[in-house]
């Protein structure tokens, strides 16, 4: 298996995208949470569902989750 990948800041930039830097155990509850209410719109619960994505995806990167 290959090492991760690195981001390509400009990329990043590019799609209207900022840095987040986050210590593991915030990342870890970030991924975990989600506070929509019952009711929420699809487009707020699909917010939330890529928020909750993101972070651990950035945790498995860093090889802090399988």
């Amino acid at each position: 298996m290959s090492g991760p990948v690195p981001t390509d800041a400009a990329q990043e930039q590019e799609k209207g995208r900022v840095a987040l830097w986050l210590d593991p155990e915030d990342m870890a509850w970030l991924s975990r949470i989600c506070r929509c209410p019952a009711d929420a719109s699809e487009s707020e619960k699909e917010r939330c569902a890529r928020v909750r994505f993101r972070a651990r995806a950035a945790l498995h990167k860093a090889g802090l989750r399988d």
